[in-house]
């Protein structure tokens, strides 16, 4: 069951109900009260991470969600799965770039000759983190393809994290990696388009090599599982927990990370004609998409009504605004700091 025990209000909690009465504001307000009694009320939480959270460090709050129970799945583009990963591995070794609004097209080239690849304002070392995770990983996925065995994209993720071999060279306190959080509470975790990653495309580099001499790589490309079996996991998922707890669902940014997991309710009514299945119990997301015509990231939640997706009595919210700023209080909210 869900931790039914009152939150306590901080002062970061006091300072936003004091302050955040009006618009965007209030709607912050709103979604993080009714995170608060979603989960009072017996609920369950999946948190939907897109664009660069993980860069942007959100497992400073995210990490702690996790250890609290506050969060029971999350849903999250390949980016954000390796990103907090390396982050952890390679923190010491990144460059902020405060002026990144003026940077020239040959101070970018610069900084690619460098092997710095560059999120808004931060620049990831390519050596330092995402090779040396690329060794990591081809350690495990390797050993799985050779035994025949097959694992989800987070679930090599865990083994490596799990193995603690790679601690040595943790740069970040491992409480604020919120990937180290539910690799410990065995948190369930969907990422659809894996492939669309930088772990992705050395996977896929590393089953070109194993089909072209079968030394040095993968030989089979279905040792790491699918997107379509993360779906019909998801399924299994959804409708056992929902049997016991309605399931809510808090959206950060737009893409595949929200609007995948969404499709599992509309896709087990009417594809598998299981209409017993409830309806999302909580709905909000975070998004800086302007509201527009065919804009799907900046549809209004009613719109997911007449998809089969969200209830008319479904709490919903929409806060637009920057979810780096927005995440870390709802957050904070919902811990009670």
């Amino acid at each position: 069951m869900a931790n039914t025990k009152q939150t306590k209000s901080g002062p970061i909690s006091k300072f936003i109900r004091h302050h955040f009465r009006h618009f965007n504001a209030a709607a912050l307000v709103d979604a993080a009260d009714a995170y608060v009694k979603h989960l009072e009320t017996g609920g369950r939480m999946m948190i939907c991470l897109a664009g660069a959270m993980s860069t942007a460090e959100l497992g400073l709050s995210l990490a702690e969600m996790i250890r609290r129970d506050k969060v029971h799945l999350v849903t999250c583009t390949g980016a954000n799965l390796e990103e907090d990963v390396f982050n952890l591995v390679a923190h010491d070794y990144y460059e902020r770039v405060p002026h990144y609004r003026q940077l020239s097209p040959r101070e970018e080239q610069g900084l690619l000759n460098r092997h710095m690849n560059r999120v808004t304002d931060t620049c990831i070392p390519e050596g330092e983190a995402m090779r040396r995770m690329e060794k990591a990983m081809l350690e495990v996925w390797t050993a799985a393809d050779r035994c025949g065995e097959r694992f989800f994209p987070h679930e090599f993720f865990y083994q490596v994290l799990r193995g603690g071999k790679y601690k040595k060279y943790y740069q970040i306190a491992p409480g604020d990696s919120w990937m180290l959080a539910a690799a410990e509470k065995n948190l369930p975790i969907v990422v659809p388009g894996w492939e669309d990653s930088t772990l992705g495309n050395m996977y896929a580099a590393a089953v070109i090599r194993g089909q072209a001499n079968g030394k040095d790589g993968i030989k089979n490309v279905h040792t790491v599982r699918t997107g379509i079996e993360y779906m019909t996991w998801l399924a299994d998922f959804y409708t056992r927990t929902t049997m016991k707890s309605p399931l809510g669902m808090f959206q950060i940014g737009g893409g595949i990370a929200g609007d995948f997991p969404i499709c599992v309710v509309p896709m087990l009514h009417q594809d598998l004609q299981r209409t017993g299945v409830p309806l999302w119990g909580y709905f909000c997301q975070i998004s800086d998409s302007t509201t527009s015509y065919g804009s799907y990231s900046g549809a209004v939640p009613n719109e997911k009504i007449t998809w089969g997706k969200l209830g008319i009595n479904t709490p919903r919210f929409i806060i637009e605004s920057d979810a780096t700023i927005v995440a870390p209080l709802i957050f904070a909210h919902v811990l009670g700091w």
